[in-house]
């Protein structure tokens, strides 16, 4: 049974048997606020959200391949791999899958960013405002089974052009998951990476 997860929740990332989920899917999703309307005259505005990894340790991002996103879909041989960009949020279920082989990755990631940020947000005039029914989910990949789901609040985002929407992380062996939320007024992954900075 999925776990549903608020604000701020931390969980470790292990099945009921007590092994550890390695080979997951990471779901991510959105629709665009519908504008008022009378039934088949009521429409929306196409918002195109971009969801990235951004992969890194406690000291900060990769040099080597420090986001996986639509502009460079695989990385670290295949063990993060993104399945392509969704320009307009329309459709249930998800809108962008990101497949991730904790096992494959190199011992000093330890750290990798869920976000999503809306493309040419400021040039659009867009922000996350106009989106509702967000979420993240994982799934073992293994067995097509959702393990836990982060439904971000309807209204709490306004204003805001990129969310850290979750962080998987390794600890003291561990690899968990917390359920981040955070707004910020990041105009494009680029600014992201900037917020994280790269390893010295």
């Amino acid at each position: 049974m999925s776990i549903n997860l608020t604000k701020g929740q931390k969980i470790n990332l292990v099945k009921e048997n007590g092994t550890g989920l390695t080979e997951l899917m990471v779901g991510l999703g959105w629709d665009p606020v519908k504008r008022t309307g009378f039934g088949l005259f009521s429409s929306h505005e196409n918002i195109d959200c971009d969801a990235s990894v951004l992969v890194g340790n406690e000291r900060g991002l990769m040099n080597r391949e420090p986001v996986i996103y639509f502009g460079h879909l695989k990385g670290y041989d295949g063990a993060i791999q993104h399945k392509g960009d969704n320009l307009t949020g329309d459709g249930d279920g998800d809108d962008e899958q990101i497949y991730i082989d904790l096992a494959r990755l190199p011992e000093e990631v330890t750290k990798l960013m869920l976000v999503v940020n809306i493309y040419s947000a400021r040039a659009r005039k867009q922000d996350f405002g106009m989106i509702e029914n967000a979420f993240v989910r994982v799934v073992d990949n293994l067995t097509g089974k959702e393990f836990c789901r982060y439904n971000l609040s309807n209204g709490a985002y306004n204003g805001k052009t990129a969310l850290i929407v979750g962080e998987i992380y390794k600890h003291n062996g561990v690899w968990k998951f917390n359920a981040v939320g955070n707004g910020t007024t990041d105009g494009s992954i680029s600014e992201l990476k900037e917020r994280f900075g790269n390893l010295s």
